[in-house]
């Protein structure tokens, strides 16, 4: 069985921002960096012709995805402020009245068609073109998609030869090195703008394999999938995410290393998907806190060290081999383990079917257990759910609603003192959409009584149908309470 080469975490990357307008040739970058003969730096050169090579490379991606499909595109959660993907759906004035259509950025890596773009660009989607720089439209289709790390192939439906970009190394960038990004920001198409590598290996909580590269280029929505390039020319990152409190670019933006992005791509072209290896459990760093309260001495396990088994999956390899919860994984094939991140990367890596070693602390002793790695499923970080169809009699609001838990609560930021179900989704077309409901709204109250449940949201919506009367919903938005109409059928009324 094939197995993905071990992933490394990237040493350096260096964002470029995106260059808006046209300067100077690029010199090279040991011109870049040197002293003028009075101590004083060089200003830095221009980018046109670089941008003027990759330019025709670049396209703007269209995805369709049906009423039906639209649901969170995107696996994990972000922390709050991390949650403005800039590729998600853009919706059109009538997308409540069918299809959503999104909008996003990507680059071709080969002569023959092949694109590169964010999985959740495309995810879902039931058709996608590619929008060139000479705005001609190209159908396209999906060779493969990563959720992992949001990252997604396609192929472009076409007999002629594409203009190619080409890889660079991440690993060879440095913190403060120009970086330039070309996208489809707001559906505007070729927009460049430069920056500089902000930091390197940031993990925003995103997903299991975060180690972004960090830049202060201005990047927006429509953004999502398109390159990062070094002043020479080299992609050194994929564009995925932007910290944004207010929606808009703020000049912290976070792109997928070339050195994580082209493994990944490698394994999507030639197989269609990813396989890693995989233990089943769930673990957290061991901070000085952590060790202080697991008794860890100083030197054991680092100081402190290693990854706290917080859960373990049933019938997995990792429960098969005896982990337990509240064992410190401390190394693993040889390898020492300082953080999650560590283990999470080690075992992606491993190959399947073997077993190896693992050494953990237990109460305080170094114990070393055998676990055969096993391959990780596919659904792992797949968090779109099925349609559910309701009961022919049981109407139907539109909206996928979820208890407001601690780590919801957190996310959003919902008071303690707000009681009620949190609104994930609102389907476009639907009672919920034209009543103004929102995703992260909190539903309190559904005809006049307090809900916890969601079987109480839908007796209430079956008891205001059935007496042919709106639904009053009192819900919480934005640190304040409304109450909210939502007529279950379309008014028929002239």
């Amino acid at each position: 069985m094939r197995h993905r080469p071990a992933m490394t975490r990237p040493a350096a990357g260096a964002l470029a921002a995106m260059a808006a307008l046209t300067l100077a040739a690029p010199q090279p970058l040991a011109a870049q960096n040197a002293e003028t003969a009075s101590g004083v730096y060089t200003t830095p050169p221009g980018f046109e012709q670089m941008v003027a090579d990759n330019l025709p490379s670049v396209v703007g991606i269209l995805s369709t995805v049906p009423a039906s499909m639209q649901a969170p595109r995107r696996g994990p959660r972000l922390p709050p402020g991390l949650d403005e993907f800039f590729g998600q759906p853009v919706p059109e004035p009538d997308a409540d009245q069918g299809p959503l259509r999104g909008q996003g950025s990507g680059f071709v890596i080969s002569e023959d068609g092949l694109v590169v773009t964010n999985n959740h660009v495309v995810a879902g989607a039931e058709t996608i073109e590619i929008v060139t720089e000479d705005e001609r439209r190209l159908d396209a289709e999906v060779v493969g998609t990563d959720a992992a790390t949001d990252l997604a192939l396609l192929r472009v439906d076409t007999d002629e030869t594409l203009p190619a970009v080409e890889w660079g190394d991440s690993t060879e960038l440095e913190v403060g090195e120009w970086l330039v990004a070309i996208g489809n920001p707001f559906g505007l198409g070729g927009t460049v703008t430069a920056g500089i590598l902000s930091a390197r290996a940031r993990d925003i909580n995103a997903g299991p394999y975060d180690t972004f590269l960090q830049t202060d280029a201005a990047i927006n929505r429509g953004n999502s999938g398109g390159p990062l390039f070094n002043a020479e020319g080299e992609v050194v990152g994929v564009n995925t995410a932007i910290f944004s409190p207010s929606g808009g670019n703020v000049g912290i933006g976070f792109a997928v290393p070339s050195q994580l992005a082209r493994s990944v791509i490698d394994d999507l072209r030639t197989e269609g998907r990813v396989q890693r290896g995989y233990l089943g459990v769930r673990v957290q760093t061991v901070d000085k806190e952590l060790a202080a309260a697991l008794g860890i001495a100083p030197g054991v396990a680092g100081t402190p060290g290693g990854a706290l088994v917080s859960e373990v999956t049933d019938a997995s390899p990792a429960a098969e081999a005896g982990l337990e919860p509240g064992d410190v994984v401390v190394g693993i094939a040889g390898q020492s383990v300082e953080d999650a991140r560590d283990l999470t990367f080690a075992v992606a890596g491993l190959p399947m079917g073997e077993p190896v070693d693992v050494a953990v602390l237990r109460e305080g002793e170094r114990q070393t257990l055998s676990v055969t790695i096993g391959e990780q499923p596919e659904s792992l970080f797949d968090t779109s759910q099925p349609e559910r169809e309701a009961p022919p009699d049981e109407p139907s609001l539109g909206v996928s609603v979820a208890p407001l838990d601690a780590e919801t609560r957190e996310q959003v930021g919902v008071p303690e003192d707000v009681t009620g179900l949190f609104v994930a989704q609102v389907q476009p077309g639907t009672p919920a959409a034209r009543a103004d409901l929102r995703r992260g709204d909190v539903i309190s109250a559904a005809g006049g009584a307090p809900i916890a449940e969601a079987s109480a949201l839908r007796d209430a919506a079956a008891t205001a149908e059935e007496e042919d009367r709106p639904l009053l919903l009192r819900i919480w938005r934005e640190g304040a309470y409304a109450f909210v109409p939502v007529r279950l059928q379309a008014s028929t009324e002239g």
